[in-house]
């Protein structure tokens, strides 16, 4: 393959170690402590040699830089920090693109226009959110051998089952061999233990291949507490006035903040750019503080969407956000996210399924089946931070504004809502069968994007377990406060049973969540297997075609008694006017479900309408739904006057 037909991509970055057209690596450091900062490089031809120091003077506007003209790929470095009264400290480089020894070691020069993708790759340009059936991967996790280069092999068996996009846990390089990587301090660096960045970028291409898309899931509410140093050089880079469950929030409002938040902006385009991801997830947006107008997640989404503009591809950025603010979602306004992670619509049914009351599933537990009408019809079931009462129940206000259901993504697994649990237990294995099944159903078969589990296509029963590869003092400080953690529910009462719960923190912890790809030999996962196929099967054929000319909603939810659920979506016609509408009629309960209700609203019963039958799912009859049961169907369209 010529060079004129090899896409090559990288990022341009204000720090870090850029190599340089004609020789040489420039390394840039923003540290504007007073504080004399020294760069230590090593040649990679030179393994053994000790460092060659270089001084690193403070510019006015804090920053470091250094050109070494012998310098090139793959050497090695870190700055050394002059600290009075500790002596030298030598630190990686926060911007890094690989640290290969961990988050204490040496950094690695890296060339990312030496890496040759397919010539397929420049034609990439993504695939429309409409079709986004997204599973959520922990690449540690996902294969016995924890890599990318392994987790790229079975892709095939997700686009198979009919997943059209994959997430990654992130990818930010952390303390330890293992995590769940919501601790990372190195942003841009991998982690090493996944592979080489190069690795990552053979990933990516491997699932454009395939036509999945990649998301990477980024955090920029903290870093984790093993490996930052990023306080003893730039001290301003965090707000000590503000506090967060992991200590100074992050400074991207105030002075002399402009380097913090292009620190996280170019970090977003870094991932969208040079590896080619095709949107990012981003974690706890609720617990980043900014009062700048852009405040940071409006400028890197703007960012974003016009990197996709001008490459010609979709990008697509994904909230998770404890409020549900319908402010942060527009699909199409070039500030806004293009939708968010609707932990509602699990909550709904995961006290529907299992009885559970405790925690956050307390204000779900009066009527989970009218909250899961709101999130089908209207998208949210509550909005707003919520607030706690005198006798500590957390309660949370209704939704008072639908959001268009492309704004949510339903799901029933994800990393927190199992590894929250003490032992890790999948939904599948608290539910019985014909439940789960109406469970799945209703998420796939719904006009909302939807999101899956890694091994939830074939009902894997493999825990996934809180686990952090942490030593010493943090070590004992996770371990205790994960069963002090569950010590106000009544199941954990008992110390001993308590101290039954996993240490996060022993590696066998951590090899339990590796998923179990053998269990698909078995007929049971099998059957699973099968089923999500059909419904996702289905989605392609029925629903994709028609979710452009959904309407914005709020959409038509009727109750039928305690358990019963008539959803009437409506799509405009493509041609003509009035309005189709995809109707669901649940019995999401156990007893068997009577029909022969009278119009209403000037409405025919859905039990009445005839249709065009989609899928059935269980004991149904034209006035009677048996528990469990459910019948999705086309109506002919309506006049909207």
């Amino acid at each position: 393959m010529s060079a004129a037909t090899t896409p090559r991509y990288g990022h341009a970055m204000p720090f870090g170690a850029t190599v340089l057209p004609r020789g040489g690596v420039r390394f840039r450091l923003w540290a504007p402590a007073d504080k004399r900062i020294e760069l230590a490089w090593t040649s990679a031809g030179a393994p053994g040699a000790p460092p060659r120091r270089l001084a690193a003077p403070r510019d006015a506007q804090g920053w470091r830089e250094v050109v070494v003209h012998e310098a090139a790929a793959h050497d090695a470095y870190r700055w050394i920090v002059h600290e009075p009264g500790a002596g030298e400290i030598a630190v990686p480089d926060p911007a890094a693109r690989a640290n290969p020894d961990g988050v204490h070691g040496a950094s690695r020069v890296v060339d990312p226009g030496a890496f040759e993708w397919d010539a397929a790759e420049a034609g990439w340009s993504g695939r429309p959110w409409h079709e986004a059936v997204v599973c959520e991967i922990h690449v540690g996790a996902f294969t016995p051998e924890g890599t990318f280069e392994a987790a790229a092999r079975r892709l095939p068996q997700l686009a198979d089952a009919g997943i059209t996009a994959v997430q990654l846990m992130p990818l930010a390089s952390f303390g330890g061999r293992f995590g769940w990587g919501y601790d990372g301090v190195l942003h841009y660096a991998p982690h090493a233990a996944y592979g080489t960045p190069d690795d990552l970028k053979r990933f990516v291409q491997a699932a454009h291949r395939l036509g999945l898309m990649v998301m990477v899931d980024v955090v920029y509410n903290h870093f984790g507490p093993d490996g930052n140093y990023l306080a003893l050089y730039a001290p301003t880079f965090f707000d000590a006035s503000r506090h967060t469950a992991w200590g100074a929030a992050i400074a991207f409002d105030g002075p002399d903040v402009a380097p913090v938040r292009a620190f996280f902006r170019h970090n977003a385009l870094y991932w969208l750019e040079e590896f080619r991801a095709d949107g990012l997830r981003f974690d706890a947006a609720h617990a980043i503080a900014d009062t700048s107008s852009p405040d940071i997640l409006e400028e890197i989404a703007a960012a974003a969407h016009a990197l996709g503009r001008a490459e010609g591809r979709a990008i697509h950025l994904v909230l998770e956000n404890e409020h549900n603010d319908p402010a942060r979602l527009g699909p199409g306004d070039a500030s806004r996210f293009e939708a968010q992670w609707n932990d509602d619509f699990h909550h709904a049914w995961h006290v529907r399924l299992t009885g559970e009351r405790d925690g956050y599933y307390r204000p779900f537990a009066d009527d989970p089946a009218g909250r899961l009408a709101r999130c089908l019809a209207g998208g949210f079931a509550h909005e707003g931070p919520g607030e706690t009462r005198a006798d500590g129940v957390h309660v949370r206000r209704p939704a008072t504004r639908a959001v268009p259901l492309s704004a949510t993504l339903n799901f029933l697994h994800n990393h927190d809502q199992i590894g929250n649990r003490a032992f890790g237990e999948r939904l599948v294995a608290l539910a019985d069968g014909a439940p789960m099944r109406l469970a799945v159903a209703t998420m796939l078969l719904a006009p909302a994007p939807c999101m899956l589990f890694m091994g939830e296509t074939h009902g894997a029963t493999t825990p996934f377990l809180y686990f952090a590869d942490w030593s010493g003092d943090l070590r004992r400080a996770v371990t205790e406060g994960r069963r002090r953690e569950f010590a106000h529910f009544p199941a954990f009462a008992d110390p001993a049973t308590r101290d039954a719960i996993p240490d996060p923190c022993d590696p066998a912890t951590f090899a339990r969540s590796t998923l179990d790809w053998d269990a698909l030999r078995d007929g049971a996962h099998a059957r699973w297997f099968a089923f999500y196929r059909e419904l996702l099967a289905l989605r392609r054929a029925a629903l994709w075609p028609v979710l452009p000319r959904l309407h914005a909603g709020p959409h038509a939810a009727q109750r039928l008694g305690e358990d019963g659920l008539v959803l009437r979506w409506r799509f405009a016609r493509a041609h003509g006017s009035g309005d189709d509408e995809l109707v669901l009629c649940a019995n999401v309960g156990a007893r068997p479900l009577a029909l022969g209700l009278p119009p209403a609203g000037g409405r025919e019963n859905a039990a009445a309408a005839a249709g065009e039958t989609l899928f059935v799912l269980g004991d149904v009859h034209p006035e009677r739904l048996g528990p469990w049961s459910a019948r999705w169907s086309w109506h002919a369209a309506r006049s909207r006057a």
